[in-house]
């Protein structure tokens, strides 16, 4: 079995592809997007989260943590990090969910039981499955055999990716996935390794090399103000998205929002939050006017 975490699996999804799809995130991901959404994606490990709120001080998750390493305090349960063992025990017996584990190893057979369940809505959406994360592609080993099943029972699939992987294992993919849904954060290197914590050289390399082979893609842009949201990074951006390979690709535009600081809270306490902008109508409606110049589509939203 491969050692792949899956924290999430979000049902209903209507806006990571086509139609009404089941969208399977995979924990872990090789860059550090200082706007990330979803903090619980970048560690490949198990992690605890805690809601101080929802604790009710009962106890319980003390009593049955066989390391000792939780404490009832006046301000909650603290965890000694230093001998927790991650098994979850507590996380099992918390009566109102305070506490919760994210990441679970989960195998082929287990993860299509659950797509497998959402057939209905496919077939009458037009709709699949999505795998995303974190960074799907750092999981082939799992990946692979996921879209291999699902392609053989006829289920559209797509993947969400930061394209920073192996080029070599992109190109594998493309065989076997319907669709890619290709985060593009900006053009500038040097502003690329702020903001992300890597360069982008590779990304725009497996980028031209799906295109080149013809995969269907649909970029997604993240819009953060003061970030990204310059007329000189869309102009750039949208110059490179004109000369890919293969047929038109749209781009959805994705304002930045801060719905994810209860998740730092939970994880990492309340000060781990770092509060960023969201880009103004004015700026996305730019945008939209730039990609048309370049004779691309760019929507608000996807």
């Amino acid at each position: 079995m491969s050692n792949s975490l899956i924290f999430d699996i979000k049902r209903y999804a209507i806006n990571d592809g086509p139609g009404i799809r089941i969208v399977i995130f995979f924990k872990g991901c090789n860059l550090h997007c200082a706007w990330c959404h979803n903090p619980e994606s970048i560690s490949p490990k198990a992690e605890k989260m805690y809601s101080p709120a929802k604790c009710i001080g009962c106890g319980t998750c003390v009593t049955v943590c066989p390391a000792n390493a939780l404490s009832l305090t006046s301000q909650g349960i603290v965890t000694d990090s230093s001998l927790c063992l991650l098994c979850g025990k507590c996380a099992e017996v918390c009566p109102t969910k305070a506490i919760e584990m994210s990441g679970k190893q989960m195998s082929v057979v287990e993860v299509m039981d659950i797509i497998e369940k959402e057939r209905v809505f496919f077939d009458q959406s037009g709709g699949g499955v999505t795998f995303s994360g974190g960074e799907p592609l750092l999981h082939s080993k799992l990946l692979i055999p996921l879209l291999d099943e699902c392609k053989r029972r006829g289920i559209h699939t797509a993947v969400d990716t930061a394209g920073n992987v192996n080029t070599e294992v992109i190109l594998e993919v493309a065989k076997r996935t319907n669709l890619f849904l290709f985060d593009l954060k900006m053009m500038d290197a040097e502003l690329h390794r702020k903001w992300v914590g890597a360069d982008n050289e590779l990304i725009q390399q497996n980028l031209k090399a799906i295109a080149e082979v013809g995969a269907e893609i649909i970029i997604r842009i993240p819009v953060i103000a003061g970030v990204n949201d310059t007329v000189q990074n869309f102009e750039q951006t949208a110059k490179f998205i004109s000369e890919l390979s293969g047929t038109k690709i749209t781009v959805n535009l994705l304002p930045y929002h801060n719905i994810a600081e209860a998740k730092y809270a939970k994880l990492w306490g309340q000060s781990s939050f770092q509060r960023m902008s969201e880009p103004s109508k004015t700026t996305l409606s730019k945008a939209v006017e730039i990609f048309a110049v370049f004779e691309i589509l760019a929507t608000v939203g996807g």
